[in-house]
């Protein structure tokens, strides 16, 4: 296999072939130093490190010939100085193979582990149905770094006899301690949305399965863990929908080329905070008329800042972009316009879920957006 999975810039793989040109001109130029083995050798390194074990193998071939040509035409093949630099270059050929063998090593490892997390992350957190009747529902989750694949954030639709119930959330903290808490929040979730009779009493049942779970974790972490999250219900046959924000970044109604933001009157605590005694808030609600999007983030977008400084602002940054056919492209503009906004890597993890209300029941397809 090619060293790395990651494929690089095609003008990557020519840098090797330059610098190779570059040392044969300068040793041409100067045939009593050979001013041009050290681009020679670093060509080499270069296709070992960032090329395939065949492109290796070609640079180390040509780093020999070039050096036998080179000796053979000065008159010093045969001599002792050219026998130490034509072993000196072989030695450099051999070097670049060894260094493409430990990438390749490590590539297929990253390989292996990146496969379990995705298996991971595939059982922890599925992609939700493509519709449920006249939803159109699509989801994205981006990782902060690209060799990650889970994290903290959550996001889940379930359909129950209450119309369809969502769930968005991010957890605090990072690591595997940040999973498993996602993984007891989408089975509390999944089993109490069917039973549950509002929102209220699901964030509470939500509740208790986090206390539970905090129980057995050192002091510090029960103390400052909580989970932010807005769940949401959609009644079957409604243009409405009731929100419930529990500390969590608003979500936004998406109707035509407008984007407003549905900011609760009373958000609740995040859940896993119970200890502090306040009741918790009642949802609110709004109207969800056919062709409408209901877009809901978690803080990887909201906090996404460009080089200023400044913090995104979905609402402003998506307003006048609409009419909006589907889901799947609010999500992938937005994903396009949060890269362009912050010019390279993001600090922290991005979910998201887009639920359009299409009018006619909504015929499940492949899932196009993907992880």
């Amino acid at each position: 296999m090619d060293p790395p999975s990651f494929r690089w810039p095609r003008y990557v793989w020519f840098i090797p072939a330059a610098l190779i040109v570059i040392g044969t001109i300068l040793n041409i130029l100067s045939p009593r130093d050979y001013w041009g083995d050290y681009q020679l050798g670093a060509a080499v390194v270069l296709a070992g490190a960032l090329l395939s074990l065949r492109h290796t193998i070609a640079a180390g071939a040509a780093l020999v010939l070039v050096e036998l040509a080179l000796l053979i035409k000065d008159g010093y093949f045969g001599h002792a100085a050219g026998t130490f630099s034509l072993i000196n270059a072989v030695f450099t050929a051999l070097v670049g193979l060894g260094v493409n063998r430990v990438v390749a090593r490590h590539g297929r490892r990253l390989e292996a582990v990146r496969s379990v997390a995705e298996a991971a992350q595939r059982a922890v957190l599925p992609a939700p149905p493509a519709g449920i009747g006249p939803l159109a529902i699509a989801a994205v989750y981006k990782t902060a770094q690209i060799e990650a694949l889970i994290g903290g954030d959550a996001y889940a639709v379930q359909e129950t006899p209450y119309g369809t119930r969502l769930l968005i959330a991010d957890v605090r903290g990072k690591g595997l301690g940040a999973v498993g808490t996602v993984s007891v929040l989408l089975g509390a979730f999944r089993e109490a949305a069917d039973r549950a009779p509002d929102l209220v009493v699901l964030a509470e049942r939500m509740e208790r399965a986090l206390v539970r779970e905090a129980s057995s974790r050192e002091e510090s972490l029960r103390m400052e863990g909580f989970v932010t999250a807005v769940l949401g219900e959609i009644p079957a046959g409604a243009d409405c929908l009731r929100l419930l924000n529990c500390g969590h970044p608003s979500p936004y109604l998406l109707q035509g080329d407008t984007v407003s933001s549905l900011d609760p009157d009373e958000p609740s605590l995040p859940l896993g905070m119970s200890g502090l005694g306040a009741p918790r808030a009642e949802p609110g609600e709004w109207p969800f008329p056919a062709g409408a999007t209901l877009l809901l983030v978690t803080d990887g977008v909201t906090e996404a800042r460009d080089r200023s400084g400044t913090f995104y602002e979905p609402a402003s940054r998506l307003a006048g972009r609409g009419p909006f056919r589907n889901p799947d492209e609010v999500i992938q503009v937005l994903v396009r316009d949060v890269e362009r906004w912050t010019g390279g890597p993001r600090d922290d993890d991005m979910a998201i879920l887009a639920i359009t209300q299409s009018g006619a029941s909504a015929a499940r397809r492949p899932h196009p957006a993907g992880r």
